[in-house]
This record gives structure tokens, sequence and C-alpha cells, in this order.
């Protein structure tokens, strides 16, 4: 019953994700969290930041991932088609329809429209973690830690994956 409710859970996510992985996080998230159960709240923050930090799609690493704490190799197989495969099916069949249609003000409006509602729900699940995070180690950290990461990224523009990996470090350094 597990495979089917992986093959379900990211088959949807990836379908109603309009935007691609960070259109599809919040959607994975509900499936993840509060529907099933698969992980708690913190640790889906610790598995997105890690993912983050990784090479390729983070839609797909999420699925690997998730399948194989559920179901083993046999999840990550399901919960990675159901990912990659409609994306896929879609991309092909859409992408003719655009080409010949790219001029019409109906797709044109339909695309820029639907970019609010992503940024919404990328909120929300930024809002989840900025809560869980304060949670756990206090406002200060939190503030100090967010605001090296703003500063290093935006300023400095060093590399989100390699300041993951710097916070990474001093959580496990400082925080434990």
């Amino acid at each position: 019953m597990e495979w089917w409710h992986l093959l379900v859970s990211f088959f949807l996510a990836n379908v109603f994700g309009y935007g691609g992985g960070p259109a599809s996080i919040p959607l994975m998230y509900q499936e993840i969290v509060p529907n099933h159960g698969w992980m708690s709240n913190s640790g889906f923050s610790n598995m997105l930041a890690l993912g983050n930090a990784l090479p390729g799609p983070i839609a797909t690493k999420i699925a690997a991932y998730v399948g194989y704490q559920v179901a083993g190799w046999v999840g990550v197989v399901i919960a990675v088609a159901a990912t990659v495969v409609p994306s896929v099916i879609a991309l092909i069949i859409l992408l003719n329809i655009l080409q010949k249609y790219k001029q019409s003000p109906v797709i044109k409006g339909m695309t820029l429209l639907v970019q609010p509602v992503i940024a919404i729900m990328m909120l929300l699940v930024t809002w989840g973690s900025v809560i869980d995070s304060t949670k756990t180690i206090g406002y200060l950290q939190f503030i100090g830690i967010a605001a090296v990461a703003f500063y290093l990224i935006q300023k400095r523009k060093i590399h989100p994956a390699f300041v993951i990996v710097a916070a990474f470090v001093y959580g496990g350094v400082f925080l434990s």
C-alpha cells in the first residue's frame, strides 16, 4: 500500500507543481509531512537543505530520499518515476503547443499569473522552516545564521551549496 501512496503523492506533487522543483516543494512537503507522516518538519528541512547542496534537480532528490526511506530501492524507483515521467510527457506535448501559440495573450497571461501563487507556496514552506528553526536554535542563532548566509550569498556571491555546507559544519560543531 505504501508503494501506491508514494506513486500518487509524488505524481500529484509533480503534476500540480507548475514551475519545476521550487513550485513542487510545498506540494511534496504537504504529502510527506502532514498527509503521510513519512518525515518530521525538521527532517524535511534538513533533507531540503542537504538536497539543495547536491547537484541536480531538487524534486528528484526528494523523491529518491523519501522513496528509499518509505520502501527501499523499489520506493526510489516508484517515487522518482512518478516525479519524472509525467514531466517528460507533459514537456514534449506542452512545448509543442506553446511554440505554436507563443504570441497568444491567453498563454502569456496564464504563465504570468501563476507566479504569485508559486511565491506564496514557497513563502509558506519557508515560514514553517523559520518557526521550526527558531524553536530549535533560538531567535538570536537563527537571525545570526540567516544574516551571515544572506551576506555570503548576496554580497560575496558565494555559491549557496558552500553556505549550506558551512551551516552544517557550524551546527555540528557549535549546536550539538
